[in-house]
C-alpha cells in the first residue's frame, strides 16, 4: 500500500516521510475517492467537537439559553483563547448560571503574540484560556439544561457524555458498542472509528438532507455558525478559519491533534477525512489540501489565499527558511 503522502526537506535532502489514510465520502454513504486506508481507525480528537456540540442544540439548550451564533461555534473550537474566545466562553457560562470555576479542563499554555486584555503577560492562563474550553462550556450547559450532574459532566457515563456518543453514533453511522472510548487531553472522553464513517459525518454536517427534520436543523445551525464564525473556532493565523473564509460559505472544517482533519463541502455533501500516520500536524493542512484541489473544491482565487497553508516552509529559530514541505499524492477513485 503506497500511501506515501508529503516529503518534509531541509535543504536538498529528505529528511522525513509521511504516510497517510485519507476517505472522501458523500452523504448518503458511499465511498468516493481514498488513499491508504479508509477503515483505519483512530481517535476523533478536536474534529468531533461540532457533534459533541450538537445535543445542546438539538434538544433546545442553545434556544433555553439564548445562546448567540458566535457562542454556539465556540463550543465548537479549537481555539487560540484570545479575548473574543474567552468573552464568549463567559457569557455562555453565565446565561447557564455556571462561571469559569466550573470548567474541568486544565490550562493551556497559549501564543503570547496576540495581545490580550484578559491575559497580562505578568499573569498565567487559566482553565478559560484552554483551547477546549468552548466544548467543556456546551456540555456543563447541556447538564444544566437537563437537569443533569453537572460536576461529573466529563464521566463517560455522565448522561450528556452517552448522549454525544449516541448521537457521534447515529450520524456517522458506526455502532456505539464499537467505538473505542479514551480520554481526551482536555480529560473528556474521545471516540475512536474508521476515518470513513468520520468523513460521512462531515458529509452530512454539510448537507444533512438525509437526517431526520430536528436533527437536521441542529446540524444546519452548527454548521452554519462556525462557517459565519470562522474566528470563533480557531482564532488568528489558524488553518480551520482561514480554510472556512477561503471557502465562501461551501466548507465547513474542524482539525483535531494528532494530525487528524475533517472537512466538509455544503455545496456538494462531500465529507473528507485526512489523517497522517505518523501524527507529523505539519502535513495535515497541506494534505488537506491537496485532497481539495483534487476534487475541485476551491476556486483558484482561494488555492492562492491559501497557499501559505499548501506550501508552508520549514524555518528555524532564526525565522529563517531552511526546507520545505512537499505534497503528492493521487487519489485513488473508488465509485
Amino acid at each position: 500500500m503506497d500511501n506515501i503522502i508529503g516529503r518534509v526537506w531541509r535543504g536538498e535532502v529528505v529528511e522525513s516521510v509521511h504516510r497517510a489514510h485519507i476517505a472522501v465520502v458523500d452523504h448518503t454513504g458511499r465511498l468516493l475517492y481514498s488513499l491508504g486506508d479508509p477503515m483505519y481507525v483512530t481517535y476523533w480528537r478536536s474534529s468531533s467537537k461540532p457533534i459533541q456540540a450538537l445535543p445542546l442544540v438539538e434538544t433546545g439548550g442553545t434556544d433555553a439559553f439564548g445562546l448567540t451564533e458566535p457562542e454556539v461555534a465556540v463550543t465548537c473550537a479549537s481555539h487560540n483563547g484570545e479575548d473574543f474566545h474567552t468573552d464568549a466562553v463567559r457569557s455562555l457560562l453565565s446565561k447557564a448560571g455556571l462561571s469559569p470555576d466550573d470548567l474541568q479542563c486544565g490550562p493551556h499554555d497559549v501564543n503570547r503574540a496576540f495581545p490580550r486584555r484578559d491575559l497580562p503577560l505578568d499573569q498565567k492562563p487559566g482553565r478559560i484560556h484552554n483551547n477546549c474550553s468552548g466544548k467543556h462550556a456546551g456540555m456543563l450547559t447541556l447538564c444544566k439544561h437537563h437537569g443533569w450532574p453537572h460536576q461529573t459532566y466529563r464521566d463517560p457515563m455522565n448522561p450528556a457524555q452517552r448522549l454525544i456518543l449516541k448521537t457521534l453514533s447515529e450520524i456517522s453511522g458506526y455502532p456505539a458498542d464499537r467505538v473505542q472510548i479514551g480520554v481526551d487531553g482536555c480529560g473528556v472522553p474521545v471516540f475512536a472509528m474508521p476515518i470513513q464513517h468520520m468523513a460521512l459525518t462531515f458529509a452530512r454536517l454539510a448537507r444533512p438532507d438525509t437526517q431526520p427534520e430536528t436533527r437536521q436543523r441542529a446540524l444546519r445551525r452548527v454548521r452554519d455558525a462556525m462557517i459565519a464564525h470562522p474566528q470563533m473556532v480557531a482564532g488568528t493565523g489558524r488553518f480551520d478559519t482561514a480554510l472556512m473564509r477561503a471557502g465562501r460559505g461551501t466548507i465547513v472544517c474542524k482539525g483535531g491533534a494528532a494530525a487528524l482533519h475533517c472537512c466538509g463541502l455544503t455545496d456538494r455533501g462531500i465529507g473528507v477525512a485526512v489523517k497522517i500516520e505518523d501524527a507529523g500536524d505539519g502535513l495535515t493542512a497541506p494534505a488537506q489540501m491537496e485532497v481539495l484541489r483534487q476534487v475541485e473544491a476551491l476556486t483558484a482565487e482561494a488555492l492562492e489565499e491559501l497557499r501559505a497553508f499548501r506550501f508552508p516552509p520549514v524555518t528555524n529559530t532564526r525565522d529563517e527558511v531552511v526546507g520545505r514541505i512537499e505534497t503528492r499524492f493521487t487519489l485513488e477513485r473508488v465509485s
